[in-house]
Formats: C-alpha cells, sequence, structure tokens
C-alpha cells in the first residue's frame, strides 16, 4: 500500500519536459531545448519518444501523454552532431548571423549609454572577426558582452589598446587569440573606425 500511494501522481515531480505535455491541454506549449549538443546521448534518446509519440513513459505509473502537442523548438550550436533519428523528428531552420544593421539595433537597444558611433564601430569589428577561421566565431552575445565592457571602461570609440584589452570579451579560446594577434588588431581596427559611406 505504501509503495502504491508513493508511485502515484501527487509525488511525481513535474521536470520542465513533463510539464509541456500536462499542461498542454489548457493553452498551447511551446517547449524550447536550448543547446541539445550539449546535453548527453541518453537525454537525445529520451527526447525521440516525446517528439514521436508526445508522451513520457515512466515505469510505475504508465505512459502520459500530451492532449495537445506542445510545439517543440530545439537550438544547437553544432558542438557535437545530432543522432540521425532525433535529426528525422524535425524540421531545420539555420540562423546565421545578423546583418550589420540589425546587430547595430540589437547593441543600440540592449546596451544603455552606448554611442551610436562605438555601436557601429563594435558591429563593423565584429562583422569582420566572423571572416576570420577561429575555432569559436563570437555570436551576439559576445557582441553585447563587449559593448557592456567598453562603456564600464568608458571607451568611447575603438582602438588597438581598448580591443587588446577586452579581447576576451569576444574570443574564448587562447588559439584564437594567439589568431587574432598574428592577423594584427590595427586591420580590424581600422576597417571597424571607416564610416559607412568609406566602407
Amino acid at each position: 500500500q505504501i509503495e502504491k500511494d508513493i508511485f502515484s501522481p501527487e509525488y511525481l515531480i513535474e521536470r520542465p519536459l513533463l510539464r509541456a505535455l500536462l499542461h498542454s491541454k489548457k493553452r498551447p506549449i511551446v517547449l524550447l531545448i536550448d543547446e541539445i549538443d550539449r546535453a548527453d546521448e541518453e537525454f537525445e534518446a529520451f527526447l525521440l519518444e516525446i517528439l514521436s509519440d508526445f508522451q513520457i513513459t515512466i515505469p510505475e505509473l504508465g505512459p502520459i501523454m500530451a492532449e495537445r502537442k506542445p510545439l517543440v523548438v530545439l537550438t544547437s550550436n553544432r558542438t557535437r552532431e545530432i543522432h540521425d533519428a532525433l535529426k528525422r523528428r524535425c524540421l531545420y531552420l539555420w540562423v546565421d548571423y545578423p546583418s550589420f544593421e540589425k546587430e547595430l539595433e540589437i547593441v543600440l537597444t540592449k546596451v544603455p549609454g552606448i554611442t551610436k558611433r562605438l555601436g557601429e564601430q563594435i558591429c563593423r569589428f565584429m562583422g569582420q572577426a566572423r571572416k576570420v577561421d577561429f575555432y569559436k566565431r563570437p555570436g551576439v552575445a559576445e557582441t553585447l558582452d563587449w559593448a557592456q565592457a567598453l562603456i564600464a571602461l568608458h571607451k568611447e570609440e575603438l582602438d588597438s589598446d581598448s580591443v587588446k584589452e577586452t579581447i576576451g570579451c569576444i574570443l574564448k579560446y587562447q588559439e584564437d587569440i594567439k589568431q587574432i594577434k598574428e592577423d594584427g588588431f590595427d586591420r580590424l581596427v581600422g576597417t571597424a573606425q571607416l564610416s559607412p559611406e568609406v566602407e
């Protein structure tokens, strides 16, 4: 009897996957599974049941099914390959880096106190940096981190010294930092300082 009481729904802890299935009957649910490539393969295998049948099987309780299928969004940074069985259950969309104009809009919106001039220089620098074959190219998150660091250091425009001081905001691997030093900060900074008309 004790075992029967313990293995009952009231003792079940609802984690996000189960919650998405249980609460789908009340309203449409969006389930975001971010950076699936960082999860282990066992979790990937566990996801197959959810994406195939929209259910979770709990041995003591049996299958728990969604009354209304949630919309599931998976993201991946491609740090490892995703299993083909999981890919077959998904529609694929590649999200590229934003355009200069879009990234500038993001920076001006998300970084209080930044000038348009510094924002333009940062976004122009990042656009050029992404053309380099780094182990890990910097994304928009790194752009925002870098912009906030430059504001905290009271920088009003980019120069080689400020880039050297803050390069750890945008590059996270020593090999990439070494490569950008070999390529030369001055060239990238010079390009970043150009006005849009000169580009």
